[in-house]
């Protein structure tokens, strides 16, 4: 049954350098396209050099209109690595998906690091393709998962991939996989503003993203790099939903003091958000029970539905819905 696990590969791992390319392609798609050393003597030389593999890629078109049963879109960002972002996207997907009436799709692309099949418990599951593309892995009947995870044949091997073959595997991702009617697609990304975060922008051009949700820790050292993420939205005109901030203060579940374990030296997101006038959409403190509900693969949000990080992300959720009807209702208005 690992056949199909091949193909899949085999197929993205090709995307954006044609079959017949020599070892060191940049990618068609790239400003050395048929301008440097590598490509002497390949057939696709004078094509690529000529700027006409960088026309539009076909694939935006095919996505928008793959996309079109798709109502809401929400990235999720961050600066730094480690500041919850899959531990986030999940919940969010959980906490949407608690509603039976809702479709949620949650997909992965941290190729690097995938942790949403490991969080969201289907670990191992493997991905099928039918005639109508790649099936998502589904947790619960309304709510289905993509992730690179998936077409690993072991869960310690590396993905090793320059930038064309993760844009080629996001590319299908968005195209191939056959999410029928989802009432939120929610993406969970790589930290920083690298390869797979212009792809999925670029990739979703045509379509209405209703933002982004960034994540950050308290210190300074995490908002700087927010900042970055911030302005890299701005510049490829990607809303911003707001910033969540985690990692929040700790309280003792003995004695219920809360400890500040990353101070806000500079003031926290909430001070970072007034400074950029941005939405911040609030705090989840830390509790080590998130981290162990993530590592069994359960939702927390059900398992300690009472705690102070619960009901924190509950109130962040119910802010991103309330944003994305909101946009909703703009884009029919300029419809």
């Amino acid at each position: 049954h690992h056949a199909p696990e091949v193909r899949l590969w085999d197929q993205a791992m090709m995307a954006d350098v044609p079959n017949n390319a020599p070892a060191h392609c940049p990618g068609t798609g790239s400003d050395n396209a048929g301008k440097v050393s590598a490509c002497q003597g390949c057939p696709n030389q004078s094509l690529c050099a000529s700027g006409a593999a960088k026309a539009p890629d076909p694939a935006i078109q095919e996505i928008k209109e793959k996309m079109a049963s798709v109502k809401h879109k929400i990235l999720v960002l961050s600066g730094k690595g480690g500041v919850g972002k899959s531990t986030f996207s999940a919940h969010l997907a959980h906490g949407i998906a608690s509603d039976d009436t809702k479709q949620v799709a949650l997909l992965d692309v941290d190729m690097c690091g995938p942790s949403i099949p490991r969080i969201m418990g289907v670990e191992g599951e493997q991905v099928h393709q039918s005639g109508s593309g790649w099936s998502p892995v589904y947790v619960e009947e309304n709510l289905g998962v993509m992730s690179v995870g998936f077409l690993l044949s072991s869960l310690d091997d590396a993905v090793i991939w320059r930038g064309p073959k993760k844009n080629g595997l996001i590319k299908q991702f968005l195209r191939d996989v056959d999410w029928g009617e989802v009432d939120y697609l929610i993406v969970d990304t790589p930290p920083g503003t690298s390869d797979e975060h212009l792809s999925i922008v670029q990739y979703l051009s045509a379509t209405q993203v209703d933002g982004a949700v960034i994540i950050t820790t308290p210190q300074e050292v995490s908002l700087q790099d927010v900042r970055k993420e911030i302005n890299f939205c701005r510049k490829v005109k990607l809303p911003i939903i707001g910033v969540v901030e985690n990692m929040s203060g700790f309280v003792c579940p003995k004695c219920q003091h809360e400890s500040q374990i990353f101070p806000p030296t500079t003031g926290g997101a909430i001070k970072m958000c007034q400074d950029l006038s941005i939405p911040f959409l609030g705090n989840v403190p830390l509790d080590p029970r998130i981290g162990k509900s993530c590592d069994e693969g359960k939702s927390f949000l059900t398992e300690i539905p009472g705690s102070s990080a619960s009901i924190a992300y509950k109130e962040i959720i119910q802010r991103i819905q309330e944003h994305c009807a909101a946009h909703s209702s703009e884009v029919e208005m300029t419809a």
